[in-house]
């Protein structure tokens, strides 16, 4: 090939692998500068997070040669400098030190500051953090934020848990600007409205529990009435009456009494609000009418209440195991059997008792192995892989089979003790009996609710249609 050609060829291939360069180099935009005051635990997490996510981070510091370890990657100046640098800054720092920030007024005027702080306790202060941080800096717009995630969840990136960031604010493009943050760094955002709703805000994380609340009352109240029943009705009725102290029953017999009664009782509560809602519908005709208050919040604490009577049912499970080597059960095996050889006598096999006690055992193994399902995709990372309709049949016809089955199972306990005048002691009712009122009410009611005219009724007052009143239909007449 002559030269000629080669240098043809040369300038006709040189444009196009020359041009891939300055494309490429285009094509990476430079990273958003933010800024972090403060460098504790809450501060290095965010920074690594930002820097995680494309972003470049300066941390403002009083000491910004000895502020300790901080993300690799990251600046360190002063907290002037730092203030210049960016457009965004994220206060980590406690509010008792915000009294510096003011003498930055100059620096901060006009930028984003995104106050992170929270207090020790509510109404520690008048006014919320974000609003004295905006009387502090008047020419800064501030947005509350990023309060309600700990350091761990930062470190750790959101989780079903915590995946909301809560945030309020006065400017809408400020608000805007943190939104974009925190949606790059995985989370969703919640809008609280403006910086008013700081102070409501602040106290989301001091709240322990707040669904919890109804669930661990109803629980307490059910396990403290039922044992005092129970201890009543067994212990001392045994020494008023008898004479004998069995008191030492009360560690283990007694609350294997009371565990399956508040398990029973409290699922059974955890569908009760369906039943009544469903009557409600059927009453009034329609679906958009509102229910009650009480109503709703009863609804929207079903999991927690479900997954606590889960846990008064592991308990019932793990004391029915010990019963076999506790003290007073080997005794009375030992003396029993010693009194058939000294009488020398056999007993025979009772096989109705037998049918009882291995019925009794079988279906309270299958409802506590549908009941831990239940509580298994109840949690997120279940939940979230199920669809919908998957997870409304394993929490609502698993469900109402789970609860068929424990209750066939306290009713294969009882037999026919109810028959037996020995059980009424002081005229009372045996406490499983107390138990089996809510559920065997509340699966007779949804047997109601599955009759076909009645299903069929539900079924599209749920899709949307409304029942007319004769009144009305007559005034409608009239108009047309």
């Amino acid at each position: 090939m002559s030269a000629d050609r080669l240098s043809n060829v040369s300038k006709e291939v040189k444009p196009e692998s020359v041009s891939l360069c300055p494309l490429g180099t285009a094509a990476a935009p430079e990273r958003e500068l933010l800024c972090i005051f403060g460098t504790g635990d809450l501060g290095r997490t965010l920074g690594q997070r930002l820097l995680q996510s494309g972003y470049r981070v300066v941390y403002g510091s009083r000491r910004p040669h000895s502020c300790g370890p901080l993300p690799q990657g990251a600046q360190v100046l002063s907290h002037e400098a730092a203030a210049q640098s960016a457009d965004l800054v994220f206060i980590c720092i406690h509010r008792v030190h915000y009294d510096f920030l003011e003498t930055l007024a100059p620096q901060l005027k006009g930028k984003v500051l995104v106050d992170v702080s929270n207090n020790l306790k509510k109404n520690l202060y008048p006014e919320a953090n974000a609003e004295y941080l905006q009387r502090l800096i008047p020419g800064a717009h501030v947005v509350k934020a990023f309060n309600t995630l700990s350091a761990w969840a930062l470190q750790n990136g959101p989780s079903d848990a915590n995946r909301q960031v809560y945030m309020c604010g006065n400017r809408a493009e400020a608000k805007q600007a943190v939104a974009e943050v925190a949606t790059k760094l995985g989370f969703a955002v919640v809008d609280r409205g403006s910086l008013t709703a700081a102070k409501e805000l602040e106290d989301f994380p001091l709240q322990l529990f707040p669904e919890w609340r109804l669930p661990l009352r109803i629980a307490v109240g059910l396990t403290a009435f039922f044992f005092v029943y129970v201890v009543m009705t067994d212990v001392v009725y045994a020494y008023v009456d008898q004479g004998k102290d069995i008191s030492f029953r009360i560690m283990v017999s007694m609350a294997n009494k009371v565990f399956p009664i508040v398990s029973l009782t409290m699922l059974s509560l955890c569908y009760v609000p369906g039943v009544i809602a469903a009557f409600l519908q059927l009453y009034r005709g329609t679906k958009y009418k509102r229910f009650p208050d009480w109503l709703d919040r009863w609804m929207l604490c079903r999991k927690q209440m479900g997954l606590v009577a889960l846990g008064f049912a592991f308990l019932h499970v793990l004391y029915t195991l010990i019963i076999p080597i506790r003290h007073y059960v080997r005794f009375k095996i030992a003396a029993g059997t010693i009194a058939q050889i000294r009488e020398n006598r056999t007993s025979v096999l009772d096989t109705t008792l037998a049918w009882r006690t291995d019925s009794y055992f079988s279906i309270g193994i299958l409802g506590f192995g549908l009941y831990v399902l239940l509580g298994i995709t109840s949690l997120p990372s279940v939940s979230n892989a199920l669809s919908w309709r998957e997870f409304s049949f394993i929490q609502s016809k698993l469900g109402y089979l789970t609860l068929f089955f424990c209750t066939f199972h306290t009713y294969l306990y009882g037999w026919d003790k109810f028959l037996r005048p020995s059980y009424y002691k002081w005229y009372t009712p045996p406490a499983y009996l107390l138990s089996l009122v809510v559920p065997s009410v509340l699966l007779v009611l949804k047997l109601l609710l599955l009759l076909p005219c009645v299903d069929r009724t539900l079924t599209r007052i749920r899709q949307g249609w409304e029942r007319t009143h004769s009144e009305d239909s007559s005034k409608n007449a009239l108009l047309t």
